[in-house]
């Protein structure tokens, strides 16, 4: 045959398998709604009897996938008898993608909430543990209260864990069919439970299936930032902080250092390392003895150049609180490592609270990888596809809305500064508001919502703001966004999960109008806030404000937008551009900043997962330690053992008469042995391993004796062991887990001498971990053979 060769077209593939898949889930959802009457026929007490029904078939060998068409035609019964809500087909649909470990892409005001009840209730039906994961408390409480009516109709227990529980509470919580939670708050617990010193002390029961809502939230947008639980505060000088900010402030831009707005770094140049070595006193600011000095000066610089205060954090009651750059809110609990958080307290002169020590960390990633089973749901999920994909192993489906959208999308207007681009979106609002329509105004900051909050307020327009530093009134003021007359400004997604209804006659005059005053560096945010409107088939109206001083606009492509708008004649102050090429050159900046972000995530990761390995290989260990029940006599001689062989094998080196005899005695009488017990003369003339084998057999001797003073009850000897190691092994993961921070800040020198740093820190860090386990050995096998063991007297 002769002629073109026929290309595969990829976007087409895409497409058509987006059809398929759905056209798969359509035929469930068909089965699924075949059950309907026969649901419908029965009384309530014959449709709860459905659970123990169910149980009783898998474990007589059917499978999820067996019951799932009868199963999710139980759960829409009795949603329409307990909730009076009857979930529609695209809301099986979705419950189906969540079922299969994957992520339904679902439109806000679409049910989410109502959907994952479906997905849930079959997988708790094994009893090992159903996590549904919120982004906030309040979330979690009102989602577990709600939906928790429907499961405990049908007779599953529901559990919500909350900050405030104690242990166990939180125990009790988690031993629920169904348990609702933060990401937060699993990821401490888990943290939390692989410190503690007895299996009892354990809140969790292990991490079987995960349904995660607002899924690029909690997977994305917070995978930046590492759970860390600290301990006993670094001994670090404040005064070094404060000495850095003074000299940070103390320079010009452009004259002293140089902001890379893409990167937010901050570069001295010659002439601010000539001002440092002068203000501190040095010939070589960089030389190998200032380290810790120049780490506080760029910390110091990121501070006050890179990070804005009602930004990217607030001062709340003289603390640094950090401001959430996704949704708004305010990140309780959380600070930046590294000194960052000390160089911003400096900055703002507030009391510089201590670096504390990390005692164990995770990142999200790393902690949701951990379930058996992982789904989500979110209105926006579609951009970061190839990250889903490629961390979490998700694939994403977009389902479609019940009733076709009819919100309208305008495109971008551009504006030359931020002046002119406010009055054209205080002039719509006061145009909008006139007429009774409820408006809700998107800002990327907490200073734009207060800029706005006083031209409005200079206006006579009443309105509500939502701002991290207003977030107790969240859910209330996002509810009530759609009356006649509201106005309401939020930070991003503030507010994000709790509906936006329409009030009477609001329809009839357009529907919500969203009013964004920036893009965002992510597309998701821009689209969340844009689907706040238009809910259910509802009218709606969405407009962005754009401005060439606006962050995204100066990070990327500002001038050549600047130069385009000069072109065309368009100095004006109130001059204005409604284009799509504005709205498409914006989509591609953001499309950069993803990139890059997503780059930074996964550089994240890949160092994480080189400490997730030892971190696995840690906690597993140290679980056989608190799960034994009998005798860690099988774990501890072990340890004595290969400690004993390690320091033999180091000093048996080259001939006999080249052995150091002395350091295996002296070795021998600090850790295993009383003093003056053991001599040179008893072991010359063995080989290695006879030395190793009579030192050992010494070592047995001193374990039995341990065991003896304890009056040979092995209950009390398992207790004393215990806390031998436990002891050890904390203390050297601290140690070890700081070593590994700071090797990967140090290692990253090295692609300068063409290595790749990651692979330096991965055998770097193999080589450390060793070492560590090393260590710790060594410090059991001398704090278990060299204790005093005394009785108790009463």
């Amino acid at each position: 045959m002769r002629g073109k060769i026929k290309m595969a077209n990829p976007l087409r593939t895409i497409i058509e398998s987006d059809k398929g898949k759905l056209r798969r889930l359509g035929h469930l959802a068909d089965k699924v709604e075949a059950h309907a009457d026969e649901m419908a026929a029965l009384s309530d007490e014959e449709l709860q009897a459905k659970t123990p029904y169910f149980r009783d078939l898998l474990k007589n060998g059917q499978t999820l996938d067996d019951i799932l068409p009868e199963a999710f035609a139980v759960v829409r019964e009795g949603a329409k008898r307990v909730l009076g809500l009857y979930p529609f087909r695209v809301q099986i649909m979705g419950s189906a993608v969540l079922h299969g470990g994957n992520i339904a892409e679902m439109k806000t005001g679409e049910g989410k909430t109502l959907t994952a009840t479906m997905a849930v209730y079959l997988n708790a039906l094994p009893q090992k543990g159903v996590h549904v994961v919120t982004v906030n408390e309040y979330l979690t409480q009102r989602d577990g209260e709600e939906m928790g009516q429907l499961y405990k109709w049908l007779g599953l227990t529901v559990g919500i864990n909350l900050t405030e529980l104690s242990p166990d509470e939180k125990r009790a919580a988690y031993l629920c069919d169904i348990t609702y939670t933060t990401n937060s708050e699993i990821g401490f617990d888990y943290l939390r439970d692989n410190m503690v010193a007895r299996k009892e002390d354990r809140v969790q029961r292990g991490l079987n299936f995960a349904l995660v809502d607002e899924t690029d939230s909690i997977l994305i947008d917070e995978a930046r930032t590492p759970l860390i639980i600290s301990g006993a505060p670094a001994q670090t000088s404040t005064q070094l902080y404060i000495r850095a900010d003074r000299f940070a402030k103390s320079l010009t831009e452009d004259e002293d250092f140089k902001v890379d707005h893409e990167s937010k770094s901050v570069l001295l140049n010659d002439e601010g390392i000539a001002k440092g070595e002068k203000y501190f006193n040095l010939e070589n600011l960089y030389g190998t003895g200032n380290v810790a000095l120049t780490h506080h000066i760029d910390q110091a610089l990121r501070a006050n150049y890179t990070m804005f205060n009602n930004k990217d954090y607030v001062v709340r009651d003289g603390e640094v609180v950090l401001v959430d750059a996704f949704s708004g809110r305010i990140q309780e609990g959380r600070r930046f490592s590294d000194g960052l958080h000390q160089a911003l307290e400096a900055k703002e002169q507030v009391q510089i609270q201590e670096d504390n020590r990390a005692m164990a960390s995770i990142t999200y990633q790393n902690l949701f990888r951990q379930y058996n089973k992982l789904s989500g749901m979110t209105g926006t999920a579609k951009t970061e596809a190839d990250e889903f994909r490629e961390i979490y192993n998700m694939e994403i489906t977009t389902i479609p809305t019940n009733k076709p959208i009819q919100r309208v999308d305008e495109p971008d207007l551009l504006y030359p500064n931020l002046k002119s681009k406010f009055n054209a979106v205080l002039q719509l609002v006061m145009d909008l508001h006139e007429k009774g329509q409820p408006i809700l105004i998107g800002t990327v900051a907490v200073e734009t919502s207060e800029l706005l909050s006083q031209l409005l307020d200079k206006a006579g327009i009443p309105h509500n703001v939502l701002n991290a530093k207003n977030h107790a009134r969240e859910a209330e003021i996002i509810a009530n966004a759609g009356q006649r007359g509201a106005v309401t400004i939020a930070t991003n997604m503030a507010g994000r999960g709790t509906d936006i209804k329409l009030g009477p006659g609001v329809a009839e005059m357009g529907g919500l109008a969203v009013i964004g005053t920036e893009r965002h560096e992510s597309r998701r945010i821009d689209n969340q806030l844009r689907g706040r409107s238009g809910r259910q088939g509802d009218k709606g109206y969405s407009q962005f404000f754009l401005s060439l001083e606006d962050d995204l606009m100066i990070r990327f492509g500002g001038e050549r937008i600047k130069n385009l708008m000069e072109s065309m004649n368009m100095g004006d102050e109130d001059a204005v551009i409604r284009n799509g090429l504005i709205t498409r050159s914006v989509e591609s900046a953001q499309k950069r900043v993803e990139g890059n972000n997503y780059d930074s995530r996964k550089h994240v990761l890949q160092y994480d997962d080189v400490m997730s390995q030892q971190r696995n290989a840690f906690y597993a260990n140290r679980n056989q330690v608190i799960d034994e029940e009998k005798s860690l006599r099988d774990v501890l001689l072990p340890m004595v053992e290969r400690t004993i062989h390690r320091v033999i094998k180091n000093q048996t080196i080259g001939k006999p008469k080249e052995w150091h005899l002395d350091a295996i005695v002296e070795f021998a009488q600090a850790t295993i042995v009383p003093v003056n017990s053991i001599k040179v003369a008893d072991l010359q003339g063995k080989s290695a391993q006879e030395i190793e084998d009579e030192i050992y057999r010494r070592a047995k001797d001193m374990y039995d004796e341990k065991r003896h003073a304890l009056g040979d009850d092995e209950e009390r000897l398992l207790q004393f062991t215990r806390v031998v190691i436990l002891r050890v092994v904390d203390a050297q993961w601290t140690d070890h887990m700081e070593a590994m921070n700071q090797l990967r800040d140090a290692i990253q020198l090295r692609g300068y001498g063409q290595l790749n740093p990651l692979i330096e820190y991965q055998n770097e860090g193999f080589r450390m971990f060793d070492e560590m386990i090393a260590g710790v050995e060594y410090d059991v096998t001398r704090l278990f053979m060299k204790s005093e063991i005394r009785q108790n007297v009463r």
